[in-house]
């Protein structure tokens, strides 16, 4: 098994002891992305459309380093610090798969990291 490790300075750097991505094959798992600038590494000022717009775009800055964009995703976990923002949440993610949308799993959970809002990670298929 061949494996590599997929890193973009256009996405925040790892806070532990982890990576943004993994490739292994022709598959790509990303790290969850919370709603970090990669710049400032601080977590975007505004709710959970600002902190969601984040997340994605941090998450494609991955792909976009990997060669893949979203219509390579074929599943993501999203974890929502209170499902009341599911809906505000879903319009922010389904505009980042404007060609169809992955399978998907979304659970509230007690805290994220940072206690910012969301995190979104993804599998990912590069053929």
């Amino acid at each position: 098994m061949t494996k590599s490790i997929i890193a973009t300075e256009h996405a925040p750097a790892a806070i532990g002891p982890y990576v943004q991505a993994t490739r292994v094959g022709n598959m790509l798992f990303t790290s969850g992305q919370i709603p970090l600038d990669p710049v400032t590494m601080e977590v975007v000022a505004g709710g959970i459309e600002a902190q969601t717009k984040q997340v994605m775009d941090n998450l494609l800055a991955i792909l976009n380093a990997a060669g893949a964009d979203s219509t390579h995703v074929v599943k993501t976990t999203c974890y929502l610090k209170d499902m009341a923002d599911f809906v505000p949440f879903n319009e922010v993610y389904a505009s980042y798969f404007t060609l169809g949308a992955p399978s998907r799993s979304c659970v509230e959970v007690a805290r994220l990291p940072k206690d910012v809002l969301v995190e979104v990670e993804a599998i990912v298929c590069l053929d």
